[in-house]
C-alpha cells in the first residue's frame, strides 16, 4: 500500500509541483541538445577534434537508458521526494563537474553522473505529478510536462551558439547550479513523500536485461547513421539488443518482483500511446537534428542564423498550449489524433519543399506550423497513455513510459541520420557531402514513420478516455 506524507496533500501543491518537475525537466531536455553547438569550443579546450566529443553526447543518452528503468523501484523504496530531491542534487553537482572538467575523461565520467541524475529525474518527476494530479486535471498536467521535449531540443541549439559564440561553453553548465539548487528547495518541501510500504525486491536481472537491451539498440541506431562506422559492428549490437530485448520482455512477464512492471501494456489506451506514440516520437525527434543541419550544411546559413529559424518551432508548441484543452474536448482522443496525427506527417513532408531560395517568410510559417501540430499530437499521445492508468499502477507505467520514450527520443537523431544517409545514396555520392535534395528526401522518409504511427490510432473506440477530455461522443450519448 501506498505510504504519503502531508506534503502530497498542500492545498494548491499540484500546480506547483507540476511546473517544478516541468522545469527539471526541461533542464534534463536542454542538456541532451545544447552541447551540440558548443562541440568546436570545447574540443578546442580539451585539445582534442570535435568528432571525438560525441562519446560525452552518447554517453549521457546510455546512462539514461541504463538508470531510467530502476527510479520507479527506487521511488516505491525510498519514496518520491527523497529520489527527486537526490536526482536533482545529482544532476546539479554533475552539472559543476562537466564545467570545470579539462579533459575528455572527465568530461565523459561527469556526463554519466550527470545522466544518472537525469534519469532519476524523468520517470519520478512524472510519477510525482500523476500521483497529486486528479483524473480530470490530468490533460492540463501532461500538456505541461510534455513542453520539455518538445521545446528543448529546438532552444537547444541556438541557446548553446549564443553562450558559445558570447561567453564560455562552460556556462552552459553552469546555469543549471542555480536552477537545480532551488529546484531542490521546491522538492523537498511540496514533493509528497509518497512510497510502497510493501516493496518488491530488486530484480537484478531484468536491470541487466533492460540495460543490456537499451545500450545495444541506441548504439546500434546510434552507429547505422554514421558515415564511419561498420555495418558489422552496428548490426551486431543490434541483433544483441533485440535479443536482450526479448529475453527482458520474457523474464519481466514471468518475474514476481519485476523491475518494469508490463501489466499496463493490458491497457488499451496506454498500449496505443505506447506503439503508435514511439514512432511519431521518433519521427518528430529527427526533426531537431535534421532542421539545423538543412539550414547550415544545405542552405549555407550560419549557426545563429539556423538556431532563429528553429524558433519558429517552439512559437508553435506554445501557441497550442493555449487551446489543447478545449480541442480535446470538442473532439476526444481518437478524431484529434487521427486528423491532427495526419496534419503533423503533412508539415514534416512540407519541409522536403524547401530550399536555399525559398524566403525566409515561408520557412517561419512553414516551422510555426508544425510545431502547432506536433505540439498537440505529443500533447495528445501522452495524455492518452495515463488516462485508464489505475493510481497503483502508475509507477510501472510511469517507468516503462519514460523509458521508451527516452529511448525513442534518442533513436529519433539517429533516425534521421539514417535518413540522410539513405538520401546520400539514392542519390549516388557520399554522406559527408550532403546537398539540399538528401535532406529533401530525409524529410519525405521522416514523415512516412509520423504517418505510420495513426493506424495503431485506429483500433481506438471514439469515446477513450472522454472521463480526461470531457468530450461525449455520439456513441456513448
Amino acid at each position: 500500500m501506498p505510504v504519503s506524507s502531508p506534503a502530497a496533500m498542500r492545498p494548491g501543491g499540484s500546480p506547483l509541483i507540476t511546473t517544478l518537475v516541468a522545469a527539471a525537466l526541461f533542464m534534463e531536455n536542454l542538456d541532451g541538445s545544447i552541447i551540440a553547438t558548443a562541440l568546436p569550443q570545447m574540443a578546442h579546450s580539451f585539445h582534442i577534434r570535435p568528432v571525438d566529443l560525441s562519446v560525452g553526447m552518447t554517453s549521457y543518452l546510455l546512462t539514461l537508458a541504463v538508470f531510467i528503468p530502476i527510479s520507479g523501484w527506487l521511488a516505491d523504496r525510498i519514496g518520491v521526494r527523497t529520489v527527486f530531491t537526490a536526482a536533482l542534487a545529482i544532476f546539479t553537482a554533475a552539472s559543476m563537474l562537466c564545467g570545470v572538467t579539462d579533459t575528455l575523461v572527465e568530461f565523459t565520467g561527469a556526463r554519466i553522473l550527470q545522466g544518472i541524475g537525469g534519469a532519476m529525474m524523468v520517470p519520478v518527476g512524472r510519477l510525482a505529478v500523476l500521483r497529486v494530479t486528479p483524473k480530470e486535471q490530468l490533460m492540463r498536467a501532461i500538456s505541461i510536462i510534455t513542453w520539455p521535449g518538445l521545446i528543448a531540443p529546438v532552444l537547444g541549439p541556438p541557446l548553446g551558439g549564443f553562450i558559445t559564440t558570447y561567453s564560455s561553453w562552460r556556462w552552459i553548465f553552469y546555469l543549471n547550479v542555480p536552477l537545480g539548487l532551488i529546484g531542490i528547495v521546491l522538492a523537498w518541501r511540496f514533493v509528497g513523500s509518497e512510497r510502497d510500504a510493501d516493496c518488491r525486491a530488486f530484480d537484478g536481472l531484468g536491470f541487466l536485461l533492460t540495460g543490456v537491451a537499451g545500450t545495444s539498440v541506441m548504439y546500434a541506431m546510434e552507429a547505422i547513421g554514421r558515415d564511419d562506422a561498420s555495418w558489422h559492428s552496428a548490426l551486431l549490437f543490434l541483433g544483441i539488443g533485440l535479443a536482450a530485448c526479448a529475453a527482458a520482455w520474457f523474464h519481466l512477464t514471468r518475474s514476481a518482483h519485476p523491475l518494469i512492471d508490463l501489466s499496463a501494456f493490458r491497457i488499451k489506451t496506454f498500449r496505443v500511446a505506447i506503439g503508435g506514440g514511439s514512432l511519431f516520437r521518433i519521427s518528430i525527434a529527427a526533426v531537431p537534428f535534421l532542421l539545423p543541419l538543412m539550414f547550415q550544411v544545405g542552405f549555407g546559413m550560419n549557426p545563429f542564423q539556423s538556431g532563429l529559424l528553429t524558433l519558429a518551432v517552439f512559437a508553435g508548441n506554445l501557441s497550442t498550449k493555449l487551446v489543447t484543452t478545449q480541442i480535446m474536448r470538442r473532439f476526444g482522443f481518437r478524431t484529434v489524433l487521427v486528423v491532427n496525427g495526419a496534419f503533423a506527417a503533412l508539415t514534416l513532408a512540407s519541409m522536403s519543399l524547401l530550399e536555399p531560395a525559398t524566403p525566409y517568410g515561408w520557412i517561419l510559417l512553414a516551422l510555426f506550423v508544425s510545431g502547432v501540430a506536433r505540439s498537440l499530437q505529443f500533447t495528445a499521445i501522452n495524455t492518452l497513455g495515463f488516462a485508464d492508468v489505475p493510481k497503483p499502477q502508475m509507477s510501472g507505467a510511469s517507468t516503462l513510459s519514460s523509458t521508451l520514450s527516452q529511448m525513442t527520443m534518442g533513436m529519433g537523431v539517429a533516425a534521421g541520420a539514417i535518413a540522410l544517409r539513405l538520401a546520400a545514396w539514392w542519390h549516388g555520392h557520399a554522406a559527408h557531402a550532403l546537398t539540399p535534395a538528401d535532406f529533401s528526401l530525409a524529410f519525405l522518409l521522416v514523415a512516412a514513420l509520423s504517418v505510420m504511427a495513426i493506424f495503431d490510432v485506429f483500433t481506438l473506440s471514439s469515446d477513450a478516455g472522454q472521463h480526461v477530455t470531457g468530450h461525449r461522443s455520439k456513441s456513448a450519448t
